[in-house]
């Protein structure tokens, strides 16, 4: 097919490539400009930028897809499907008009639940035993149009973000090559009203760790915060980035050590599996935390 890709973080990488390597024709990706990054603040290309340059496709990063200009180049590429994947700006109704097939969303969750900006992060959060990928036909409305395709995997109870980042991935890249393929005989299925979620954006003050709160939810907050913004804590004057972490039995004061890497919580406890000292590299939390005095609680 005569595809318009449109995409921005590594999450969207993959599916590219699985385009590619199905032959289809990339006509034009369309991806957020390039953000100010690292210590000199020079603009840095997003990570689709990157790969569709290196494959020779040309990029089109525009600031926005409501002024007309940019909604009469879109559709002078004619394209047969528009394929979006974690973009960043909300299309509206000409763009998704303008492909002869429509446009397909890759979404990390199993819709109607999660729907939103940070579905993998919080499916951990929340406790869930499975997310997965939903592909489905664009509307106007959030994440709300009918799924065409789905596919589950579980979530262990280690598993963080950057763990079922990378896994679906793989699963969206490998789901969408097959809906293209199956496209004709696919039926839409409508998202029932019931069981409806969103998945708010993170926001960085959800990440220190309290505690007091029941073992399950602090390793639950750990793994889904990992590896950004990363859950933290204080070991008296040092701040530790937790990035792994499961909940199981023990009892103390919150915030005690009552093991070389577990903390007691308000029930339960925490062994603390991987963290990240200030000025260094993440770790296995026991060689990590060898020869560090913790105090008598993590703050």
């Amino acid at each position: 097919m005569r595809i318009v890709f449109m995409g921005t973080p590594e999450f969207s990488v993959h599916a590219l490539d699985a385009l590619m390597r199905a032959e289809h024709e990339i006509l034009g990706v369309y991806t957020q400009p390039p953000r100010p990054a690292g210590r000199g603040k020079k603009p840095r290309p997003s990570a689709v930028q990157a790969r569709a340059e290196a494959l020779g496709l040309e990029v089109r990063h525009p600031v926005s897809l409501r002024n007309a200009e940019a909604q009469a180049e879109f559709a002078a590429l004619n394209a047969d499907i528009a394929v979006v994947v974690a973009y960043g700006l909300i299309l509206p109704q000409p763009v998704l008009n303008a492909p002869a097939r429509g446009c397909l969303n890759i979404h990390a969750s199993l819709l109607p639940r999660w729907r939103g900006a940070a579905p993998i992060q919080r499916a951990i959060m929340e406790g869930d035993n499975e997310t997965g990928v939903c592909i489905m036909r664009m509307e106007a409305g959030l994440d709300t149009g009918p799924v065409l395709l789905r596919e589950a995997t579980p979530i262990g109870a280690t598993d963080t973000t950057s763990d079922l980042h990378d896994r679906l991935a793989r699963i969206g890249g490998a789901l969408v090559v097959k809906a293209l393929r199956e496209i004709d005989t696919l039926r839409p299925d409508p998202q029932p009203e019931a069981g409806v979620t969103y998945a708010a954006k993170i926001d960085k003050a959800e990440a220190r760790v309290d505690w007091t709160r029941t073992a399950a939810h602090v390793a639950r907050q750990i793994n889904g915060l990992s590896p950004f913004p990363g859950a933290w804590c204080m070991a008296g004057e040092e701040r530790l980035k937790i990035l792994r972490a499961v909940s199981g039995p023990g009892e103390g004061a919150p915030g005690e050590a009552i093991g070389p890497a577990t903390i007691a919580c308000g029930d339960g406890a925490v062994e603390l599996l991987e963290i990240q000292r200030e000025g260094k590299k993440p770790m296995q939390a026991e060689a990590a935390l060898r020869g560090l005095s913790l105090p008598e609680a993590l703050g």
